[in-house]
């Protein structure tokens, strides 16, 4: 297995479960579950709320990697950034599901989406739009694109979203974000700022009335990791290294 830390300045695994259903947000309710989250991983202790509708408890920020827990009025969230081991992070995220069903009374009918995110920051100074363009290429219908009068690229952040079975019930997304502006392309006065890499693999629709979060999650994290180590760290994680070490 890969170590995904190696293929960009900071690595995360984030776990997100979108409900049809309101979540309970009765202060009972959540305490009792960030309570039960916190007995099993004692250095969450931060504990606020953000943008008045999602809850937040996660892990201080001092070191290189840490831990979060969050709950929205529709979705529950996990993540872990710069883990120890992709295991230690799934971990987590099992550990979570393991509990929504009894404190926060999610049944499987109740699943509109199951997501797993692999995340790959990446910080480097210069025009973020171009070294992705140097680093994964533009579709050839665009390319003679670059040869217009002042045609320095101002956004590049393709996507691709595609199925992984037949009824496109499991869907895989890759998409890129940068912070290069208009501004630092006019002047040149380029920032260290961070470009991101998101691979998402995530599963649409209730489950069946037999399965649990638990499994059909470790059935995404399989599919992730081998969409990662197949595809995306020789397609686009190392040719964006090479790009931005040369840039």
């Amino acid at each position: 297995m890969h170590r995904y830390s190696d293929y960009g300045d900071d690595f995360y695994v984030t776990m997100n479960l979108s409900t049809h259903l309101e979540l309970p947000r009765n202060r009972e309710t959540l305490l009792h579950y960030f309570e039960r989250i916190r007995r099993r991983y004692p250095m969450l202790q931060h504990f606020y709320g953000r943008d008045k509708d999602e809850m937040v408890l996660e892990e201080d920020k001092t070191g290189e990697g840490y831990r979060w827990v969050s709950v929205e009025s529709q979705r529950v969230n996990s993540g872990a950034v710069n883990p120890e081991s992709i295991d230690e992070a799934l971990r987590q995220h099992r550990d979570v599901l393991e509990q929504v069903p009894f404190d926060l009374s999610v049944t499987p009918l109740d699943c509109e989406t199951l997501s797993i995110v692999y995340g790959f920051d990446f910080s480097c100074r210069g025009n973020h739009n171009e070294m992705l363009a140097k680093a994964i290429g533009l579709p050839p219908g665009l390319e003679s694109f670059g040869s217009m009068p002042y045609g320095k690229i101002l956004a590049n952040e393709p996507a691709l979203q595609f199925a992984l079975d037949e009824q496109c019930r499991t869907q895989c997304r890759v998409s890129f974000e940068n912070r290069t502006n208009a501004y630092q392309v006019r002047t040149g006065e380029f920032g260290e700022d961070v470009m991101s890499v998101y691979l998402t693999v995530r599963r649409y629709d209730s489950l069946e009335p037999d399965q649990s979060y638990v499994d059909e999650f470790n059935r995404l994290a399989a599919l992730c990791g081998d969409i990662a180590d197949e595809y995306l760290i020789p397609g686009v994680l190392q040719p964006l290294q090479e790009a931005i070490a040369i840039d």
